[in-house]
């Protein structure tokens, strides 16, 4: 009976090849498992360093943005300083100034504000003469009119503008419309 207890404890002492495959598998698993703990932390460093990038381009292009605004709004005041300066001039001779040189004075800061704004991209909408455009007119008036042709601008009540392609304000105007038409009734 010793010897079948001896027996059963080398038994139990000396590792069955079942238990050594099963030890090695846990060994590799173990390694596997702290090699993709280190890959985890490598992606993980990765996506905050890029995350941290990221957010540093983000503020570096809206600084840059604001920088290229406050460039441009720079540059705007200068030109407008000009016409300003010009002004102030103006209203130092004012009194020395006849009806007629006022006049052209007027005429000249008007011309030169109108090459401010056009050089800065600001169109004048056309509009006597042109047909009704309901993106860039408002139609203040219906004028009856039998010398014009239905939806035609007869006159010009508040320049509009246009930026680029964008209205920026429509021009008020008074468009003609057939006799009989401009929503009032005929009998008296």
């Amino acid at each position: 009976m010793e010897d079948s207890q001896e027996k059963m404890a080398e038994q139990n002492t000396q590792p069955t090849n079942e238990q050594r495959d099963a030890d090695a598998r846990i060994a590799e698993l173990e390694t596997q498992l702290e090699q993709a703990r280190k890959e985890a932390a490598e992606n993980w460093n990765k996506y905050l360093r890029e995350r941290a990038e990221w957010d540093n381009f983000r503020k570096r292009q809206e600084r840059q943005l604001e920088q290229r605004v406050a460039s441009h709004k720079k540059a705007l005041f200068h030109k407008l300083l000009d016409v300003m300066d010009n002004v102030e001039r103006a209203l130092v001779y004012q009194e020395t100034m006849d009806k007629a040189n006022l006049q052209q004075t007027l005429r000249m800061f008007h011309w030169q504000m109108n090459e401010v704004l056009r050089g800065e991209g600001l169109n004048i909408v056309p509009t006597v003469g042109e047909t009704f455009n309901p993106y860039v007119h408002e139609a203040i008036e219906a004028v009856e009119s039998t010398d014009q042709p239905e939806g035609t601008i007869l006159e010009e009540m508040r320049k509009g503008y246009t930026f680029g392609e964008e209205t920026l304000r429509p021009a008020h105007v008074k468009v003609s419309v057939p006799v009989g038409k401009n929503g009032e009734s005929d009998t008296k």
